[in-house]
C-alpha cells in the first residue's frame, strides 16, 4: 500500500472499532463507571496498571480492586484506615500483589496531597514532542513514598527504553477526546498531538505487517519509530490509530 492507501485502510479501521462497543470487552470499562473526575482518573490508572495477560482477567481484576475501595476510589484514597488496607493484601494479579496495591494507593494519595492530582503532574512535565519524560517524572514523584523496590516494575520508564504500554494507554484514555464514547478525554491541557501508541505484541505485529514499524523489539525505540510513523499519518491525533492496530490484532488476526 502507499501513504494514502494505507491511511484510509487504517482510518476505515479506526471508525469500525472507535465505538462504545469497544468499550464492553476492554478495561476502559473501569473508568467509565464513575463521573467524578478523581474517581475516573485513579480508577482508570490502577486497572491500566494490571493490564496484561488476559483480557477477562484483567477485567474481572479491576472490577475487584474497585469493589475492594468501596467503590469510591478517590474517597478510598484520601480517607482509607489502616485496617482497610490490610484488606487489600490478598489481592493478585499476576506480578502486581496486594502491597503492591497497598503502595499504588499510598502512592496516589501523595500525588492529590502534594502534587495537586495526577493531571497536574503529567501537565507541569510534558515536553514539546511527547509525554515520554512526563512518564519518567511522575515515575519519581510517584515513588516518594516508603515502598518496596519490587513495586516500581509496575510502572514503565520509557527514558530507560520502555514501550510504557500500559501508561500510554492510561494517557490515552484520559487525554483523547473525539466524542466517539470510548476514550474519556477529561484532561483539557495536554494536547493529543503528544501521546504515544500503547504499544503491545498486536499492535507491534500488525504495524510490521503494515510497513510501520521495523524493528524487531517492542521497546522505546520502537514505539519512537511507531509514533514518527503515525503522527505522518494525523499529527495532531496520532495515537487514534491503536483501535486500528489493536482492532486488526486481536479481533481480526491480521
Amino acid at each position: 500500500m502507499d501513504f494514502n492507501e494505507l491511511k484510509f485502510f487504517l482510518d476505515e479501521k479506526v471508525e469500525l472499532y472507535n465505538n462504545p462497543n469497544f468499550i464492553e470487552s476492554d478495561p476502559i470499562q473501569i473508568p467509565h463507571l464513575f463521573t467524578l473526575k478523581e474517581d475516573i482518573e485513579i480508577a482508570g490508572f490502577l486497572s491500566a496498571t494490571i493490564a496484561w495477560g488476559n483480557r477477562k482477567m484483567i477485567i474481572k481484576n479491576s472490577h475487584r480492586m474497585i469493589q475492594l475501595m468501596g467503590n469510591s476510589p478517590y474517597d478510598f484514597v484520601m480517607s482509607h484506615q489502616d485496617y482497610q488496607l490490610e484488606e487489600l493484601q490478598h489481592f493478585v494479579h499476576r506480578t502486581f500483589n496486594g502491597q503492591d496495591f497497598i503502595s499504588f494507593i499510598k502512592g496516589l494519595q501523595h500525588i492529590y496531597k502534594n502534587h495537586d492530582g495526577l493531571e497536574n503532574v503529567f501537565h507541569k512535565h510534558q515536553d514539546e514532542n511527547s509525554m515520554q519524560k512526563s512518564i519518567h517524572e511522575f515515575k519519581k514523584i510517584f515513588f516518594e513514598i516508603d515502598h518496596q523496590d519490587r513495586t516500581q516494575k509496575h510502572i514503565s520508564d520509557p527514558l530507560n527504553n520502555s514501550a510504557a504500554k500500559r501508561i500510554n494507554m492510561f494517557l490515552r484514555w484520559m487525554i483523547r477526546q473525539d466524542n466517539k464514547g470510548v476514550d474519556l478525554g477529561i484532561w483539557k491541557n495536554i494536547s493529543p498531538s503528544l501521546l504515544s501508541c500503547p504499544l503491545d505484541v498486536h499492535s507491534g505485529n500488525v504495524a510490521r505487517k503494515l510497513g510501520l514499524l521495523m524493528r524487531k523489539q517492542n521497546d522505546g525505540k520502537a514505539l519512537l519509530e511507531l509514533d514518527t510513523k503515525l503522527r505522518e499519518l494525523d499529527k495532531n491525533d496520532p495515537v487514534k490509530y491503536d483501535f486500528a492496530l489493536f482492532g486488526l490484532g486481536v479481533f481480526e488476526n491480521f
